[in-house]
């Protein structure tokens, strides 16, 4: 297959455990015989679920996902502190969970919910000094990360497990952040809250804006057949649409303004044979275009 057979849009991936995200991006330009596939957000590789890949102009999309709000599933064990915040890294720490109630983990969870200062793991992504922190913390160095603001719409308590003679709790919740959140973050403080230490078992992310699990095919599946969520479609899911004429599809689609839109913030423009010409923003008494997807009308 080559990227003449593979047109723009998006791949929605149940990523595999083990795998990380460059590594998935690399099986799907195998896959989908093109060079122009990215990804919308780090998975770690304990991690599964929902990976949005980008394809061909639909990688230009995917900016506007990472900033989007996430859903998962997670296991927390309390009792034991990591390096990594989750149960890849060595344990450093925690005290026996025996004593910590159910009630006890309701409060710690309610004070993770809402806008918090989160102070992200030191095994993260963030660069420090231009090198990544998770590379310092390999290599011996100590990290500190400053706190930032983040958002825990839904931090839900399912099931806790006593493990070790109750020597040890796992919860399992579901929670629904902001972008930039570390699911391992939330675990790590709410062990700390609760003065026995905490880490994460599991993790598996269900959500990405408008995409689901339910529409995530498996590494396996997408080698049988590549199921793309074309580029008109991941469009119409990820913003607010508005129809456009056929002359105003000409001229925003050669970076011309138009008259402004009823909807603030970017809108998804599509010709009226529903072509997504590009997305527009309101300035001042116009619209114009922040990026345009198919010049001249064209669609690839």
């Amino acid at each position: 297959m080559n990227s003449g057979q593979v047109h723009s849009g998006l791949i929605i991936v149940d990523k595999p455990q083990g795998w990380t995200s460059h590594d998935v991006v690399g099986r799907l330009r195998r896959l989908a015989g093109t060079r122009k596939v990215g990804h919308a957000g780090t998975l770690d590789p304990m991690a599964t679920g929902v990976l949005v890949i980008g394809i061909n102009r639909a990688t230009r999309l995917l900016t506007y996902i990472v900033g989007t709000s996430k859903t998962y599933t997670a296991t927390i064990r309390l009792g034991q502190s990591t390096v990594t915040d989750d149960a890849e890294g060595e344990v450093t720490g925690g005290s026996i969970a025996a004593a910590v109630t159910e009630e006890d983990i309701a409060a710690g969870v309610a004070a993770l919910t809402g806008e918090i200062q989160q102070v992200p793991s030191s095994v993260s992504a963030i660069k420090v000094k231009g090198e990544r922190s998770y590379a310092r913390v390999r290599s011996g160095q100590e990290v500190d990360l400053p706190p930032r603001p983040v958002t825990v719409h839904r931090f839900e308590v399912h099931a806790i497990h006593r493990v070790n003679n109750g020597r040890l709790q796992d919860i399992e919740v579901t929670v629904e952040c902001s972008a930039g959140t570390y699911v391992r973050a939330l675990a790590r403080d709410l062990g700390a809250s609760l003065g026995v230490g905490g880490h994460l078992t599991a993790l598996r992310r269900t959500q990405v804006g408008p995409y689901s699990i339910e529409q995530a095919r498996t590494l396996d599946q997408l080698a049988e057949s590549l199921d793309v969520l074309a580029l008109d479609d991941a469009g119409r899911a990820l913003f607010p649409v508005r129809e456009l004429s056929s002359a105003e599809a000409d001229d925003v689609s050669h970076g011309r303004r138009i008259r402004p839109g009823e909807d603030q913030g970017h809108v998804a423009a599509f010709a009226p044979d529903g072509t997504l010409v590009a997305l527009l923003e309101n300035r001042a008494d116009t619209a114009r275009s922040v990026l345009v997807f198919a010049p001249g009308g064209g669609q690839a």
